[in-house]
């Protein structure tokens, strides 16, 4: 039997979240489900799509349970057929040693992976991680402030991630441009 890809979603606070899961493992992930997240994720995969909920199920399970507070590490495989070699190697030192409720710089990751890459690269590959949240590249900063995010609506989904995750205080009023 050929290679196949299942999707599901999970309603979660920040919306929809769309995973794409292989025989091998979760090599998807989109802040929203629709027709077009639907199409990217095909398009990326070229893979048959069939309906697996014993695939998506564990997958769908951790994202609801990390929402609500209950996990702080998944343990999920991952399949890396979507990033290039250095990706694999900067994204796989985030996902091993950056954990829930810790913060490193674009800097310090690419210090970490040994991948030569310097901050602005490792900003590129946080870009382009094809599962972010399951491998966290919302943990990754600027050295002054939050830096970019490209999941959901951006730096306010990223802010919402640290907060859950306590790695920044939960305020009532404050401005990224102002400050508390």
């Amino acid at each position: 039997m050929s290679e196949t890809v299942a999707f599901g979603s999970v309603r979660t606070a920040l919306g929809n979240i769309l995973v794409g899961v292989t025989e091998a493992g979760v090599g998807w992930l989109a802040f929203g489900d629709g027709p077009e997240e639907r199409e990217r994720a095909e398009a990326a995969f070229r893979l048959p799509v069939v309906t697996d909920p014993a695939r998506t199920g564990p997958v769908l399970a951790q994202i609801a349970d990390y929402f609500a507070g209950r996990l702080t590490r998944f343990e999920l495989p991952i399949d890396w057929r979507l990033t290039s070699r250095i990706q694999r190697q900067v994204l796989g030192t985030l996902f091993d040693g950056v954990g829930y409720g810790e913060v490193v710089t674009y800097g310090q990751l690419g210090t970490r992976s040994g991948a030569g890459v310097p901050a602005q690269g490792i900003g590129q590959v946080m870009g382009s991680n094809p599962i972010p949240l399951i491998v966290p590249c919302h943990r990754v900063v600027a050295s002054n402030g939050l830096g970019g995010y490209s999941g959901g609506s951006g730096v306010e989904v990223k802010r919402w991630l640290l907060t859950l995750e306590g790695s920044i205080p939960a305020t009532l009023d404050w401005d990224p441009e102002r400050g508390p």
